[in-house]
């Protein structure tokens, strides 16, 4: 299973040519895909009534992980890792990293720039 990162989720719900996206390179290889409950978060957040339906679609056929008590115990580490490096990300950037660890699951991403600081964790950019 590959956990997906809000910006792989956001480009490809934006992109008219979807073959160019990170998530489709990965579904031709990949059919398990899963999401952290933050992600969910992200996007609903961000979405409108209009965006809500594709979303809920979505959502229906990927996996959503729980961030429980060991994620927390590990966001709280790479937390402490990064504020003592001076390189602190967003909180929902380290909930979705630690959620990503716990699971020992890769992360996709396109936000390179965040979760490459993460120590331990395995990024998928291509």
């Amino acid at each position: 299973m590959i956990l997906l990162d809000s910006s792989v989720l956001i480009e490809l719900f934006r992109a008219k040519n979807k073959e160019n996206t990170l998530f489709y390179r990965l579904a031709s290889k990949e059919t398990d895909f899963g999401i952290s409950i933050i992600t969910h978060f992200e996007i609903f957040a961000g979405s409108n009534d209009m965006q809500d339906s594709f979303w809920n679609d979505f959502f229906d056929s990927i996996m959503i992980l729980d961030f429980n008590l060991l994620c927390s115990e590990q966001a709280v580490k790479i937390y402490k890792q990064l504020k003592k490096s001076n390189k602190l990300i967003d909180l929902a950037d380290i909930y979705i990293a630690a959620t990503s660890i716990i699971n020992n699951l890769p992360l996709a991403t396109l936000n390179l720039n965040h979760f490459e600081r993460i120590n331990g964790l395995e990024l998928i950019t291509k």
